[in-house]
């Protein structure tokens, strides 16, 4: 995972609405890379939607949401739901994935 900030709001205002609610990102992106991809979730870190955007335009976006890094444990739970949706539970297909190449 990149070396990225973890931006906190340094304002002494209240945060009220959508400012007070937190907001996780997962890079999925290389680093280096031309763009940054990422997952971007407010409050659920199940619930996202993926991103993606010039290095530069990444880190405003990351400073003015005041967001932090989705820990391992939440990625590990993002990850298993994902498969959950993607080959559904004692179908043939899950059946299937789970299954060794002999």
């Amino acid at each position: 995972m990149p070396n990225l900030h973890v931006y906190h709001n340094p304002s002494p205002r209240p945060r009220t609405g959508v400012d007070g609610l937190k907001k996780y990102i997962r890079v999925r992106s290389e680093p280096g890379a031309r763009f940054v991809e990422f997952d971007f979730a407010i409050e659920d870190p199940s619930l996202f939607v993926e991103l993606i955007m010039p290095p530069t335009a990444f880190e405003a976006f990351c400073k003015n949401n005041h967001v932090i890094h989705m820990t391992d444990e939440q990625m590990a739970e993002v990850d298993a739901e994902l498969e959950k949706w993607r080959y559904g539970e004692d179908t043939l297909m899950s059946k299937n994935h789970n299954r060794s190449v002999e």
